[in-house]
């Protein structure tokens, strides 16, 4: 297998070139399931098992996860391998994990393109959406909105234009992996050595998708139930594919949730228009209520800013900044200072202004 189908490239090469022994190889993770691997490496595809010293020094999130690039080194027969080192990593999804901890997990890494994967149906979320754009930008990836079971919905228009409306600047794409409309225009994202990785949420039709990519049946598919749209769960873990024409390909098991931990770069390329409306309120510190002069109300009251879309804005915001206080200490300390300002200022205006 030559490396360059799976993506080898600089700034691999040099990475491992410094920091590798002679005798070990360049691989990459096929799959990950409690520390035992699965590499792609120029003999193919092996098992491997991480080293004692990658395993005990290695800190949260530097283990090897799907789509990394590592160091390893074959055991005398060549049919086993052992990870020494993972190479620096070009770009990851990575969220906050569902339960309440600041701890991030990564989903996959060195991925250039994310499907961003919701059906056209009522489970269909723009606010989910909106995170998942933010992930993908923070990741260093380029996000793509695809939007699936075009054939069974009678009216998509007003599902695009909410994914349209909230993905500036995005590709978006309506399609359906049972008839096949709409799936040439992927094509143009599946190119040779150009790793994609699917998120979305269950019963979305991600597996259904990947087997067309792979042009045969690899991962098993379910239908959403039909109370609700909502799916169950088919992929359960992740996965590197190779496709016939040379693309690489991460399925990834459905998530719901997906909560972010330090996204500023993702969030203001996700939020643009509204960063941008922000920019030019009048005053610097507007709280965008009723302030004279607030471009941000002035654009809701004309129609030009979705209510519902200032609304997720100021909520992964106010997530955002929690997550920041409860990771910086210095932030939550600066926090806990302002807040008694403000307490001690309404106070104080109590006494001058005592209510009759």
């Amino acid at each position: 297998m030559e490396l360059e189908k799976l993506g080898w490239a600089e700034p691999f090469k040099t990475a491992f070139e410094i920091g590798s022994d002679p005798s070990w190889i360049p691989a990459r993770v096929v799959s990950s399931q409690r520390e035992q691997l699965r590499l792609w490496t120029e003999r193919g595809l092996i098992p491997a098992a991480l080293s004692g010293r990658l395993r005990h020094a290695a800190g949260k999130g530097e283990l090897p996860v799907v789509g990394d690039w590592v160091s390893a080194a074959l055991d005398p027969t060549a049919e086993r391998a052992v990870v020494h080192t993972v190479l620096p990593r070009r770009s990851m999804l990575a969220r906050k994990r569902p339960e309440r901890s600041s701890e991030l997990q990564l989903i996959a890494s060195n991925v250039d393109v994310v499907f961003a994967v919701s059906a056209l149906n009522s489970d269909f979320s723009p606010r989910r959406l909106e995170r998942a754009l933010a992930l993908t930008w923070e990741g260093g990836a380029q996000p793509v909105v695809v939007l699936t079971k075009l054939d069974t919905c009678d009216d998509p228009e007003p599902y695009l234009e909410q994914a349209r409306a909230v993905a500036i600047g995005v590709p978006v794409h309506a399609l359906s992996a049972h008839t096949g409309e709409g799936l040439e225009a992927l094509r143009e994202y599946l190119a040779p050595g150009r790793t994609v990785a699917l998120i979305g949420s269950s019963g979305v039709g991600k597996s259904t998708l990947v087997n067309w990519c792979l042009g045969e049946e690899r991962a098993a598919t379910n239908e959403a139930r039909a109370v609700d749209d909502k799916g169950r769960h088919t992929t359960t873990a992740r996965e590197l594919f190779l496709m016939p024409d040379g693309g690489l390909l991460i399925d990834t098991p459905g998530m719901r949730e997906l909560g972010l931990t330090e996204a500023s770069t993702g969030f203001e390329v996700t939020f643009e228009d509204v960063e941008a409306l922000v920019a030019n309120c009048r005053f610097a510190d507007c709280q965008h209520r009723s302030e004279p002069g607030c471009a941000v109300q002035h654009a809701i009251e004309r129609g030009e800013l979705d209510g519902e879309r200032y609304a997720g804005y100021q909520k992964l915001q106010r997530e955002l900044a929690f997550e920041h206080r409860r990771r910086d200490e210095r932030a939550r300390v600066e926090h806990q200072r302002e807040l008694r300002k403000v307490f001690r200022q309404r106070a104080k205006a109590t006494r001058v202004h005592p209510k009759p």
